[in-house]
């Protein structure tokens, strides 16, 4: 279907039918011969280009009036608008919420005010009233209006009801809003999402309501109202998806923050994408002269702007390039306008990168507006004038597309359609747009076009242009790739061929069928599979590179099945072909990690979507720190749609299993010792539980609120996470599971808040259900971690959490020294400060009970013993490092004895839950000699250092019997002094 004078006929007679029927006929009668430019021509023709459109003109005028009900269409038959009607929103929406006196109210009103002023900006964009800029300036405007209207309607009747929020001198403070992204720079999309940071002044409190309040509490209660007013969907639909995400530390932190906070925040912990978004961020509904909010700009400009030329913004953009790219690869976006090579983002990129890097010495780039910017990189030399007038071009002809596709049924979308309809739509949309060129001081015009070819034509080239700019100011340069000969037609070579390039690269005679079969059965393999013309192009370039890799190799034996299982799981997804073919270095890591374990090889190939970490090789040999694991994710599930809790659960497994690569990588070259190596493993698995934790309490709360108490405390749950074991003792193998206990604030009462009410008890046992199942959900990514819940009180017949009173009284009166053992090996890995220290005190009583010393040796001798008795299967000519005599379990057996036996006298040996440090202290207290803890350290070291080992071989944790021998004898010689001769 086309846009022709038979369908605006049709649209129209749609509109007209709703017409008093004395006024039908005389508009009907009109069809066959519509005056050019009158209402009912162009009403017609704009209604063709959106449906949007069309629905609003059908709504009625007075939607309160059920008698007498004229609708939009006869208004706008009497005068339809101009773009001098798109204008001074704020005024004319300050004039219609005087009148309103309640939320309902508010809400209604709001989104009648949106829809109305989006009909008439659709109308001009569609009739090429404004130019492109024009109208996503007006589109920036409304919403600033409709955020600001709303939020100075809430601040008083949020004063009313908890007093005025005050500073220091005793002056009234206001929410201040940060505009970031498209809005920020006022190129709001016609149905763009909002992303908007709050804060305030100071801390203080309210003052003159019925008590007290701290202004963040205000703050967070009038920003939760606010979003509510903007994004929730209602009988009049929405104003504006409200996106918070982009504040500090994100959905973990505070809805609002004071002036120092957030300065504080960015000085010590912004990240390089959190300078790219503050480069948009501007104050929405400024005052002249606002002395508040010159401090909040003062404040943050030193975060995105360094005073020195900053060089570094090109490689973190290149970083978040190739995050971009992985994106689209994993989200197989095809034909997208913004997120596609060349598209808005790239230009995006193009320019903020000059403004990181310069903007600190060249004040002209410190603007918000990217149309206004690419001039100023022209005048200093940045980008030719050609490359402007380019990217000025692709720019504007992008918006104009992405804004024409959103409006067509105001949708988020930035794809192009396939169906007739809408690609009509677009063809005459750009047929007859205008823009402002800055260098002729003119407004110019489009380029027709008659057909969608020419059009995609069209659009093409702006994005080649976008891409050529844009490789060569940040692409990097490729590698010679020195292709074996030998190899080149692999693929179309039989079996006899094969053998004669493997005796040709030096093969031992001993292997050649081996392999010379195993390299066949893989031809045969992709012979049958449909991988397409492009994936044959590419594998043919890609094979004789990666085979003569391989055979460079002294394990090319080992080597070669592993990565053939790689390419054959990937065969079909060119995207990861193209990857490896064209990034040298990342094939070359992929070589060197698969040579090294099996364990990483298996994984890449169950998962192709890790492979996109071998582009950063310093990545790979540079995990995070420790403390950036947290925050490493939060910005990771940034990227996944909110309350979708399927891509939530496989986001984490994938996260998992990328920290999971790079921390395998760094130990496999040797930059991570075995304690670093479970360090990182264990603050990944914390990061991850807290996301776990998070997500289930949101889940759970939504269902059935939060207790009562905690109405007023946004930032508390009452819930606390144990980490026992290896979790608890900060010693995590790649292959390890969690031990977990919760713990929960008993609070009386019922919960508050949901679609239904339940005991405050039972909502932490939903919590606690949540949570487990969440990590047990085996999805395409794998299960996140197996949970063992039976370290809980009464194991498995006890409930999945409990109050810390019971869990108190449970390990003082009723739990065995098996449980009393575990809790040497325990910590909080999650929960607010006061009840992890409420925790460690309960642990620290429990542990430093006084206990009958004959009887406790009994029990730890008789419990090892029937572990050695069920868990040791190995053969008398191995040695099984976990489960044998002189092992693992032995070393952590005599650390806890020694902590049960002699806490109750020295308190301080109860401080840590990681076997090394209680060797020290045991070494510090005199309880051991240094040489017994030193050489039991070193024991303990050396046998989890072979463990991981092991593990990314993909093999137990068995070696032979010749290994670790004076260790076992001294492991022993310890065991039989310390516990066996003291019976």
């Amino acid at each position: 279907m086309e846009i022709t004078t038979a369908l605006i006929e049709e649209k129209l007679i749609q509109l007209i039918e709703l017409l008093p029927e004395s006024q039908q006929k005389e508009y009907l009668n009109q069809l066959s011969h519509i005056a050019a430019n009158s209402p009912l021509q162009q009403i017609g023709y704009a209604i063709a280009m959106s449906d949007f459109l069309q629905k609003f003109l059908s709504r009625p005028l007075n939607p309160t009036n059920t008698t007498n009900q004229e609708f939009q269409f006869t208004q706008w038959l009497k005068s339809p608008p101009t773009f001098a009607d798109c204008d001074n929103y704020s005024q004319h929406l300050a004039i219609i919420l005087n009148d309103v006196i309640d939320e309902d109210g508010l809400y209604r009103n709001l989104r009648y005010f949106r829809y109305q002023e989006m009909a008439k900006l659709s109308f001009c964009q569609s009739l090429n009233l404004a130019t492109v800029e024009q109208i996503f300036i007006q589109l920036s405007e409304l919403a600033e209006a409709l955020i600001i209207g709303a939020r100075d309607w809430l601040y008083p009747k949020a004063c009313e009801e908890m007093g005025t929020p005050l500073d220091d001198n005793g002056y009234p403070q206001q929410l201040y809003i940060l505009g970031m992204g498209k809005l920020g720079g006022k190129e709001l999309n016609f149905s763009s999402d909002i992303d908007l940071i709050f804060t305030y002044p100071q801390a203080g409190e309210t003052s003159g309501g019925r008590r007290a309040v701290d202004n963040q509490k205000f703050f967070t209660r009038l920003g939760q109202r606010l979003i509510n007013a903007l994004d929730q969907f209602t009988a009049e639909g929405f104003v504006y998806r409200t996106d918070m995400r982009l504040r500090p530390f994100g959905d973990n932190g505070a809805l609002a923050l004071s002036f120092s906070a957030l300065e504080q925040y960015y000085q010590d912990q912004g990240r390089d994408w959190e300078r790219y978004a503050m480069i948009k961020a501007r104050v929405l509904g400024l005052k002249e002269n606002d002395p508040q909010a010159l401090i909040l700009q003062k404040l943050l400009r030193p975060f995105v702007y360094r005073r020195y030329i900053d060089f570094s913004a090109i490689q973190a953009l290149r970083e978040m390039k190739n995050k971009i790219a992985r994106e689209v690869r994993r989200r197989g976006l095809i034909n997208n306008i913004k997120l596609g090579a060349g598209g808005i983002r790239e230009i995006e990129f193009i320019v903020q990168v000059f403004q990181l890097i310069r903007g600190g010495r060249e004040n002209a780039l410190q603007q918000h507006s990217l149309l206004n910017i690419l001039p100023e990189l022209s005048r200093l030399s940045l980008i030719t004038a050609e490359q402007e007038r380019a990217l000025r071009a692709a720019y504007i002809f992008l918006r104009r597309v992405e804004n024409l596709l959103q409006a067509i049924d105001d949708q988020q979308t930035q794809v192009l359609p396939d169906n007739q309809l809408d690609r009509s739509r677009l063809i005459l949309g750009c047929k007859q747009y205008s823009y402002f060129d800055e260098y002729q001081n003119i407004t110019m015009h489009s380029e027709p076009f008659a057909n969608w070819e020419g059009f995609y034509h069209t659009l093409q080239q702006h994005q080649k242009n976008v891409r050529d700019v844009f490789n060569g100011l940040i692409g990097e340069e490729k590698e010679d790739n020195n292709e074996s000969e030998q190899w080149a037609g692999f693929l179309d070579a039989d079996q006899t061929e094969i053998l004669q390039i493997l005796t040709e690269n030096g093969v031992e005679q001993a292997h050649q069928a081996e392999l010379a079969e195993k390299l066949q059965l893989f031809n045969l393999s992709l012979a049958r599979r449909a991988i397409g013309h492009r994936g044959r192009e590419v594998l043919t370039r890609l094979m004789p590179t990666l085979l003569n890799l391989i055979f460079l190799q002294t394990d090319y034996n080992t080597l070669l099945p592993r990565i053939l299982n790689i390419i054959d799981k990937i065969a079909g997804r060119t995207t990861y072909l193209e990857l490896l073919q064209e990034n040298p270095p990342a094939l070359t890591q992929l070589i060197e990690l698969c040579s090294h374990s099996p364990m990483i090889a298996e994984q890449l190939a169950r998962h192709p979507i890790l492979l996109d970490e071998l582009l950063n090789a310093q990545a790979l040999r540079n995990p995070l720190p420790l403390n950036e694991y947290s925050a490493e994710l939060t910005r990771y599930l940034l990227r996944l749609p909110p309350d979708d809790e399927e891509l939530f659960i496989d986001g984490l497994r994938q996260f998992k299993q990328m920290m999971l690569l790079k921390v395998a990588a760094a130990d496999i070259l040797g930059v991570l010792p075995v304690m670093k190596v479970s360090d990182h493993l264990t603050y990944l698995a914390e990061a991850i539980i807290g996301a776990v934790v998070n997500f289930a309490w949101e889940q759970v709360s939504r269902r059935f609120g939060v207790p009562e108490a905690l109405l007023d405390k946004p930032d508390e749950k009452g819930f606390l996470v144990v980490g026992y074991g290896k979790l608890g003792g900060l010693e995590l193998g790649y292959k390890s599971d969690l031990d977990l206990v919760f713990l929960y604030q008993p609070l009386p009462g019922f919960t508050a808040g949901g679609k239904k009410s339940i005991d405050n008890n039972q909502f932490y046992l939903r919590l606690a259900q949540k949570i487990v199942s969440i990590f047990s959900l085996n999805t395409s990514a794998g299960v996140l971690y197996e949970v063992d819940m039976r370290l809980r009180p009464s194991g498995d017949a006890g409930l999945l959490g409990c109050s810390f009173q019971a869990f108190e009284n449970y390990q003082l009166n009723e739990a065995w020294t098996w449980e009393t053992q575990a809790l040497v090996r325990a910590r909080s890995v999650y929960g607010e400060a006061h009840l992890q220290h409420q925790f460690t005190e309960i642990r620290q009583r429990v542990l430093m009970t006084p206990r009958d010393i004959n009887k406790l040796t009994q029990d730890v001798i008789e419990m090892r013993q029937k572990m050695y008795e069920h868990l040791s299967h190995s053969s008398k000519d191995q040695f099984n490092l976990k489960t044998d005599r002189g092992g693992i379990t032995d070393i952590e057996f005599i650390a806890q004895y020694l902590m049960l036996a002699h806490a109750p006298k020295n308190p301080l040996l109860t401080r840590w839950s990681d076997n090394v440090r209680i060797f020290d202290s045991m070494v510090e207290q005199n309880i051991i000699l240094q040489d017994e803890g030193e050489a039991l350290k070193n024991a303990y070291t050396a046998m989890r250092n072979k463990i991981h080992q092991l593990n990314l071989l993909g093999h137990p944790p068995i070696v032979e019997e010749n290994q670790f021998v004076s260790e076992r004898q001294f492991i022993y010689q310890c065991w039989q002094r310390w516990l066996e001769n003291s019976v």
